[in-house]
């Protein structure tokens, strides 16, 4: 499928069966990066019992950490691309093996327009109407990610996920949550109103408690839980992901550019922009304060520059924030700058970004 125009959260499937995550806005020529997501059980066996996902003709098992990456890696080393800037191969799908496209906003149209065919569906319109008429948002500017897009949602245990498109609307869709949260009347909730949130789930952070780390959700407010009991006898999590509208995308994929990994640090900045913060990859400006931990030269350094979806809309202009991961260089023909990176690597539960609060 040549020359299908994709962007952060639209799906791809293969001919095997794979469906991928596309991640973020800046892809290689001809390819997109991407993450894998599920497969099909005739290429992919899972015994976590949170992984399948039925629905479609077939039986589709969800990844969980790294059995994408792997899966990807050992059996179809045609969905690693050439990352020329990395100097790395890492998973994604070029262009011409893209079986099916999917994305999120044409397929919420497809559900609105066949009507509720089930509790969660009927959910799903009631948390958008409010949505809608509360923020001023059209339900155009809106989609369905996760086993809704892909039609395996499961009436009584699927979340409702919703993608907002474009940086307007997700911030009047945070200042409407927001007020809906307070609205004891309203019908929703705070997913992260206390550290309940969290209880039975297991916690690998090294650097970032639970405590904090629930503080910092709580106040994204794109996290909501909607009560829907007198319908369908439960409680469920709605979703609100932000997504690049298109005429807010830039690539900064250049073949010419290089980065080189100067070490681990642990650094002390100050947050001086936030516009991209709740993106994939986030990304803040920032004017460092004190090295911690590692290289001088993180003193130097931009931005923080986030692939992590826990620290998307993690800090906020003139904040002071605390950054753990590492330390990059950028080179291109137009100069250099360095970045600290928040992203998937060995040491990714050490990696950090907090708010001193």
């Amino acid at each position: 499928m040549a020359n299908v125009k994709l962007r952060d959260r639209d799906a791809i499937q293969t001919a095997e069966g794979i469906i991928f995550r596309v991640f973020g806005y800046s892809h290689p020529k001809d390819s997109y990066i991407c993450d894998a997501e599920y497969a099909s059980s005739k290429i992919f066996n899972s015994t976590d019992p949170r992984a399948p996902r039925e629905g479609r003709s077939e039986l589709y098992y969800k990844f969980y950490n790294d059995e994408g990456m792997k899966l990807a890696a050992k059996e179809y080393p045609h969905y690693l691309v050439n990352h020329e800037m990395l100097g790395l191969k890492i998973v994604g799908v070029p262009q011409n093996l893209i079986a099916k496209a999917t994305k999120p906003q044409p397929r919420l149209q497809e559900l609105l327009k066949k009507g509720p065919t089930d509790p969660l569906t009927l959910a799903m319109e009631r948390v958008l109407g409010v949505a809608t008429e509360k923020s001023g948002v059209t339900a155009q500017s809106f989609g369905v990610f996760g086993s809704m897009l892909h039609g395996f949602h499961h009436p009584k245990y699927s979340d409702i996920d919703f993608t907002i498109y474009g940086k307007t609307e997700n911030k009047k869709i945070c200042q409407t949550m927001a007020e809906l949260y307070t609205d004891a009347d309203s019908g929703f909730k705070n997913e992260f109103e206390s550290q309940d949130a969290m209880k039975d789930k297991e916690w690998r952070f090294k650097n970032l408690d639970v405590k904090d780390f629930v503080w910092h959700q709580r106040r994204k407010m794109i996290y909501g839980l909607y009560d829907d009991r007198k319908n369908s006898g439960r409680i469920i999590k709605a979703e609100f992901e932000p997504i690049k509208a298109w005429s807010e995308i830039q690539s900064e994929y250049d073949p010419q550019t290089r980065i080189n990994k100067l070490g681990w640090t642990k650094i002390k900045a100050k947050v001086t922009a936030d516009d991209d913060a709740p993106f994939i990859p986030s990304i803040y400006h920032i004017e460092p304060l004190e090295v911690l931990n590692g290289p001088k030269e993180a003193l130097e350094a931009v931005r923080v520059f986030s692939y992590m979806e826990e620290f998307r809309q993690q800090a906020k202009r003139d904040e002071t924030i605390i950054v753990e991961g590492n330390l990059e260089e950028t080179k291109s023909p137009k100069g250099s700058y360095r970045q600290v990176t928040l992203t998937y690597c060995p040491r990714y539960y050490e990696q950090v970004l907090k708010v001193l609060h």
